[in-house]
């Protein structure tokens, strides 16, 4: 059974696949079609258009999230080695013998990939202010990466799941004490 596939290395980072991310990837494009069609009243090229860019736009803002970590990774010191991927998000790889490290440099890095993230939700938001109301796949699509940057890779990172920068922080602040 194949647990990961090496997709390749951009500036000094691994990208490696999880066969669930293939499956995450047609689950999301079809629950986002279904929704478009259902919910935004598209026609069925339409929604399934804006299905697909919407798949896309979500793993272009889940790797931007991981690029954030990356950038502050370097900026301690202790950079990324790569990121994996798997179902609909994906996960910062630290080299397994890294030393112990201060409290400072795990926020740093944890805070990274949202601060990231903030911004292009700031941007996607304005974009959606400008282009208001909404009629057609493009206009849909700004909101959509404004709803997904806000609740997944911004708010949502925070929140304490075992995997997310929320579990990081709440693992120091807890270890404070």
């Amino acid at each position: 059974m194949v647990r990961e596939i090496r997709i390749g290395r951009i500036a000094n980072l691994s990208f490696r696949v999880q066969p669930s991310a293939l499956a995450g990837t047609v689950l999301l494009w079809s629950v986002l079609s279904w929704a478009a069609r259902g919910v935004l009243h598209l026609s069925l090229w339409e929604a399934l258009q804006f299905g697909l860019l919407a798949t896309i736009a979500h793993w272009a803002l889940d790797l931007i999230h991981q690029l954030g970590h990356a950038w502050a990774a370097n900026s301690t010191g202790y950079p990324m080695i790569g990121i994996r991927f798997w179902w609909v998000l994906s996960t910062c790889l630290y080299p397994s013998n890294e030393p112990e490290l201060p409290e400072h440099i795990h926020v740093r890095r944890a805070l990274g990939g949202p601060a990231l993230s903030l911004g292009v939700l700031i941007l996607a938001a304005i974009w959606s202010w400008l282009v208001w109301p909404p009629v057609g796949v493009v206009e849909w699509l700004g909101i959509f990466i404004s709803v997904d940057s806000l609740l997944t890779f911004t708010l949502g990172a925070f929140l304490p799941l075992g995997f997310t920068d929320g579990s990081t922080l709440l693992r120091l602040w807890r270890n404070r004490e």
